[in-house]
């Protein structure tokens, strides 16, 4: 397994206009769009659910895009997967990026893995980069983050800001990624305050994938906890994540650990930054942008990067200052870690 040994922090570049697609319930932004022999860069993204917009997991991916249209002058593609769909779907969609000349193409999320192993050999002169997953099929660049070692850290913190030890943990849906960040999370946790409680919620199980992208149910989970007295609440949920932040913003002396994006900046959840204590950052855009760039280079990358804490490809935000009285701690917590010291769970 190939390590990538260091990782730029992406800039946020300006947002793409969207659009919606009349077919197949797909939203879809095209600033290019269909084949050329011009030379030019043109990349196809393939959103998970929720899609841009969702200030969170797809965000973060949007940001790569946006930086290579910035600074490689690429044109670009968007699609969205519903929260309803066949791996058929997935397919397809990803089969109309490559037939139409997208290069690189994208497929933001664990769900695409058998659509890009079947897509990718059917086009094997197109780079995929398939996010949080991990594929063998030579075209492709497979880009994975440590969630687990992030989580860790974000455990550490809730320990600490917490007054009783009551913390919650809400998650989109009852899958192995998503199990990976409830797994860092409560051993940042035991480790830290080992008199402290997690509690444990997924929104969806199974193939409903409704839990990331259900503001709602967000909401109404994290309100649950905060009935119970728990005072510090971290949600690994994507869209949903929004609606847990509302929550527990609307409550005095409770915080909200965001995640994949610094939630605090976003421009939706900006007016909760107060109460978010920190973000747990993946920084998806780095992927994007350098397998873009690979391939504008003619050096196209392959085989699998882990972006992990080491490189900071994962990390903690510190938007308002909420953690400066902690860091000492989080900083130790951070080189154990990466010394070898603490090895984090993957799996509760």
């Amino acid at each position: 397994m190939r390590q990538v040994s260091k990782i730029a922090v992406a800039s946020i570049a300006a947002a793409a206009i969207a659009l919606t697609a009349t077919g197949c319930g797909e939203s879809s932004t095209d600033s290019g769009g269909g084949s050329d022999d011009s030379g030019k860069l043109k990349i196809g993204m393939a959103y998970d659910v929720g899609g841009r917009g969702d200030n969170s997991f797809n965000d973060s991916a949007a940001r790569g895009l946006d930086k290579a249209k910035k600074e490689l002058g690429a044109e670009t593609k968007e699609l969205t997967a519903r929260t309803s769909e066949t791996p058929a779907d997935r397919e397809t969609r990803l089969a109309s990026l490559a037939k139409d000349g997208y290069n690189p193409v994208f497929a933001v999320g664990y769900l695409y893995k058998t659509a890009v192993d079947k897509i990718a050999k059917e086009y094997p002169k197109t780079s995929f980069g398939l996010v949080d997953s991990v594929s063998d099929v030579k075209n492709v660049d497979s880009i994975v983050f440590t969630e687990e070692q992030g989580s860790y850290l974000a455990g550490v913190a809730a320990a600490l800001k917490s007054k009783d030890g009551k913390i919650g943990f809400i998650g989109g849906v009852d899958l192995p990624l998503i199990k990976k960040f409830a797994a860092g999370f409560e051993q940042g946790v035991a480790e830290t305050n080992p008199k402290a409680t997690v509690q444990i919620q997924y929104l969806s199980t199974g193939t409903d994938t409704s839990g990331f992208a259900s503001p709602d149910k967000g909401k109404f989970a994290a309100q649950g906890m905060l009935d119970k007295g728990i005072d510090v609440i971290y949600t690994a949920a994507g869209g949903s994540g929004a609606g847990a932040i509302a929550a527990v913003a609307a409550k005095p002396g409770t915080w909200a650990i965001g995640v994949d994006s610094d939630q605090a900046k976003d421009p939706a959840l900006s007016k909760y930054a107060a109460s978010i204590l920190t973000s747990v950052v993946k920084n998806v855009d780095t992927g994007v942008f350098e397998l873009s760039k690979s391939v504008k280079d003619g050096k196209p990358l392959t085989g699998t990067h882990v972006y992990s804490l080491a490189e900071d490809g994962v990390s903690l935000t510190t938007t308002g200052d909420h953690l400066k009285d902690i860091q000492p701690k989080l900083d130790e917590a951070k080189k154990k870690i990466v010394d070898g010291q603490i090895k984090v769970k993957t799996t509760t």
